[in-house]
């Protein structure tokens, strides 16, 4: 092929200007071709055959010519509609008036190495060498429909690049075409595969299928695109369970290696990027193997292709959903397809095999094989009206639309040029081109900006890249009344739609090959629910993964989360971990059973230091109660009643006063008992003292300096408590560190310094009160107070030593809970030990209540 390039190129000389010769290539092209001579004669490639047989060359005499085989009726529809659309093109009287078009269409039978040959007929001519050496003139075409496959375009593109041809293909989706600067000349009326890709991965993703399998033609078509797939599949997640890449000319055992892995693998969705003699191929070994329940997601290469007898088609193939080329209605081409006749173009080798393909007879018997000679003969004169197939059927494809549209791209980039006013072109001192003698440079520029609307309101133009505007429809294969396959349009895809809004799809509409409505599972691993995460398996795609629950603390709210979020500070997961909800609040309330056991018993203590205080009160007359210097005794009965109401300021909910009111009514009420029993202490060591005559001490410690010493000595845990108030109080604090899931209001000490001086005046009064009554303990008095007041300092100390360990260690409202209960303890203590001796004397032994008894030493 390239020597073939080279001789022409060194034979033919420059083909950028008529002043330059231009000569044809010597020897002639076996190249069968339609052909109408006009003022202006437009090329054309098909793929007019769908096969091709080769020789290998042997280098020892010249290689015989390819032959042909396996005509496609399908693609000489398309051939007739560029004839047709010439046609209509030469009776419009607006569009190229007084100017002609004629055609040279060649077959290229889907091989790149006879597409380059046709392509350099169209540049150089078929004819023999011209005797003269300076022959002169313009190649024999100014531009090419074609070709269909996305190999032979580019072998055609490349071929034509260099003189400048412009080539407009209407089948050729390869997106490497878009690449300017190796194909500068090329157009297409078809959308590129970058966009065909697009609409494949969004229709894959609209369903949720993430786990595919993808097959490809092994040429530039299903490289290209298959490329492109895979690169924005992986952009949204999309994992590939198995690639495979096949030519149909493969051997057998690939082809069914090919279908074996698709049996076996674990996905039935495959993608097929396949051209349609590929497909053909591929689809004939899995009728073979009996593989049914394959979801087949197909490219327009052969998604409107019958590749199958009818029967099968309606087994294998229905579900099938893919893209096909926007269709749309061409006035009078039908009518003009079913006119064709052997008799229009006596001799033409590609009418009469179109016309032994349609109705299978035979034209030649000296040229049939065993096979076709029980053929009938053909007359010629049989009726395409009775037929229905792809020639026929202009409802299967967009293909011939996209002849059309080509044609007349051209034929408006012709009317452009000839319009042109002199003075004003675009060419070199302003000039026009010479619609009679112009070079294909010059129609080129022109191909650029061609812009206009065809007869069924479609807007036609190219961008940057020769790209026509990306438009498809989406059809699916499904079962009609007779139980056969039929295509059916369920969406469309426009891709000059805003982004996310380029498809729309009536899902309602499909039918899967499992039924209507019952959408193919396509996915490695199970979804993960709210409230897990998804973890990758090790050396597997991204698709393929387990799920983990989320940390307690921890949720996730969305399907296959990647991560779980910790919900904030005063929030907690729920049980499925998918809800961050509020911490449950802990604290001692007053509805709980423990803070209703507390409140009662501080309110029996309560009432029993009331009733205790009455009854010293009714007999505050009597020896006993005057013996224990009453106005002590009711002084500490009121300041024990102060500590048992202190314990109800620890239930509730915590705030700035509880928490503030709390500890300084514990500390103040408790320095007040205290200090009411140390002066009660000292009392029993001064009337002690006072039996020796020298002894003033009582006389100095009487009812004022009791009075006094007990305000004093509760001043300064007032004092301690007034500055801690001022410099740093105890606040409520929501406590989320004992526990993950709950919040412990409790209330903050403030200033640690304040709190240990308060605590430490606490322990030196009950200390100094302690070692007072244990002075006294032995004193020779039938009713001695020290030793109930050592008792009492000695429940008090077990209680609050006892205490310290317990509050550590209690979590929550319980650490609440052990301190009021050391409170009513401590407070029972001291109303029991100094309060109930007395009480028993006055209410039970009476008799005993008397100066006598009480002043009795020696009892």
């Amino acid at each position: 092929m390239n020597f073939l390039l080279f001789s022409v190129l060194f034979t033919a000389g420059p083909l950028s200007g008529s002043d330059e010769p231009l000569c044809k290539h010597s020897g002639t092209f076996d190249l069968p071709e339609l052909f109408k001579d006009g003022d202006v004669v437009l090329g054309g490639i098909f793929n007019m055959h769908s096969d091709k047989l080769e020789s290998i060359p042997s280098y020892t005499f010249s290689p015989k010519e390819a032959r042909c085989k396996s005509f496609d009726i399908g693609d000489f529809r398309l051939v007739q509609t560029m004839i047709f659309t010439i046609e209509e093109i030469n009776r419009d009287r607006l569009l190229l008036p007084n100017i002609s078009l004629g055609y040279r269409i060649y077959d290229d039978c889907a091989s790149p190495r006879i597409a380059t040959k046709a392509a350099l007929a169209l540049a150089n001519g078929q004819e023999e060498d011209i005797a003269s050496p300076n022959c002169r003139g313009s190649p024999p075409v100014p531009a090419v429909i074609g070709s269909d496959g996305s190999s032979e375009t580019i072998s055609v593109a490349r071929t034509l690049g260099p003189f400048n041809i412009p080539v407009v293909s209407h089948y050729s989706t390869c997106a490497c075409l878009s690449n300017r600067q190796e194909y500068r000349t090329f157009f297409r009326t078809i959308p590129s595969d970058y966009h065909q890709s697009k609409l494949l991965v969004r229709l894959v993703s609209t369903f949720g299928w993430t786990w595919i399998g993808t097959i490809s033609s092994n040429n530039d078509y299903g490289h290209f695109g298959m490329q492109a797939f895979m690169e924005d599949a992986a952009q949204l997640g999309i994992c590939i369970a198995f690639s495979e890449s096949f030519y149909r000319t493969d051997p057998t055992d690939k082809i069914t290696e090919i279908v074996g892995v698709i049996k076996m693998a674990n996905t039935k969705v495959v993608v097929a990027f396949v051209s349609s003699g590929d497909m053909r191929v591929l689809l004939t070994e899995v009728v073979r193997q009996n593989v049914t329940g394959v979801q087949w997601i197909g490219s327009e290469a052969w998604v409107t292709e019958n590749l199958l007898p009818p029967r099968e088609s309606a087994r294998f193939l229905v579900g099938a959903i893919g893209a096909t080329v926007r269709r749309a209605e061409i006035t009078g081409l039908q009518d003009f397809l079913l006119k064709v006749r052997p008799s229009m173009s006596p001799g033409s080798t590609l009418l009469n095999e179109f016309w032994e393909a349609t109705f299978r007879c035979r034209f030649r018997p000296e040229n049939t094989t065993a096979e076709n000679n029980q053929m009938r003969q053909c007359t010629g004169n049989e009726n395409l009206n009775q037929i229905n197939n792809k020639y026929s059927d202009l409802t299967v494809d967009g293909g011939s639309y996209n002849v059309y549209k080509a044609v007349y791209s051209v034929a408006h980039a012709l009317q452009n040029l000839n319009t042109c006013e002199q003075g004003k072109g675009p060419f070199k001192n302003n000039s026009c081109a010479d619609i009679s003698n112009f070079e294909p440079w010059q129609l080129l520029h022109y191909m650029y900006s061609v812009n206009f609307t065809t007869n069924t309101g479609d807007k036609i133009y190219f961008d940057a890249n020769g790209d026509s505007v990306a438009t498809y429809d989406v059809i699916n294969w499904q079962r009609n009344a007779q139980g056969l396959a039929e295509i059916t349009r369920v969406g469309y895809y426009d891709g000059s739609a805003p982004t996310g809004q380029e498809l729309f799809l009536n899902e309602k509409a499909i039918v899967w090959n499992q039924g209507k409505g019952k959408v193919p599972v396509a996915i490695c691993s199970e979804n993960c629910l709210p409230g897990t995460r998804k973890v990758i398996r090790v050396g597997q795609p991204i698709c393929c993964f387990d799920c983990s629950p989320c940390a307690d603390g921890e949720i996730s709210n969305t399907t296959d989360s990647i991560n779980c979020f910790r919900c904030s500070l005063d929030y907690w997961s729920n049980e499925v971990k998918d809800q961050c909800v509020p911490k449950k609040v802990e604290f001692l309330t007053f509805g709980d059973t423990l803070g209703v056991v507390l409140l009662t018993l501080a309110l029996i203590g309560f009432s029993t230091t009331t009733a205790i205080a009455v009854v010293f009160f009714k007999y505050k007359d009597t020896p006993i109660v005057k013996a224990n210097n009453s106005e002590l005794s009711f002084l500490l009965l009121f300041a024990i009643m102060l500590c048992f109401l202190c314990s109800v300021t620890f239930i509730g909910q915590s705030s700035d006063w509880s928490c503030m009111l709390q500890q300084t009514a514990f500390g103040i009420s408790f320095v007040f008992s205290i200090s009411c029993v140390l002066v009660k202490t000292i009392l029993v060591l001064a009337a002690f003292k006072s039996t020796v005559p020298t002894n003033n001490m009582r006389r100095w410690f009487g009812p004022t300096q009791q009075r006094l010493s007990v305000f004093i000595l509760t001043c300064v845990q007032g004092l301690i408590c007034a500055v801690w108030l001022t410099t740093s109080p105890p606040f409520p604090l929501r406590n989320t560190e004992y526990y993950r899931d709950i919040v412990i209001l409790e209330c903050d000490h403030g200033s640690v310094i304040a709190f240990f001086a308060f605590c430490s005046y606490i322990a030196l009064l009950s200390s100094t009160c302690f070692v007072f009554a244990f002075l006294a303990r032995n004193l020779p008095d039938n009713f001695n107070e020290a030793k109930f007041i050592t008792f009492s300092m000695l429940i008090f100390y077990a209680v609050w030593i006892t205490f310290i360990p317990a509050y550590i260690s209690s979590p929550g409202k319980y650490a609440v809970a052990v301190e009021v209960f050391a409170i009513l303890a401590s407070s029972s203590g001291l109303l029991v030990c100094i309060f109930a001796p007395k009480c028993y004397i006055i209410l039970l032994k009476p008799e005993n209540n008397t100066r006598k008894c009480v002043m009795d030493r020696t009892r």
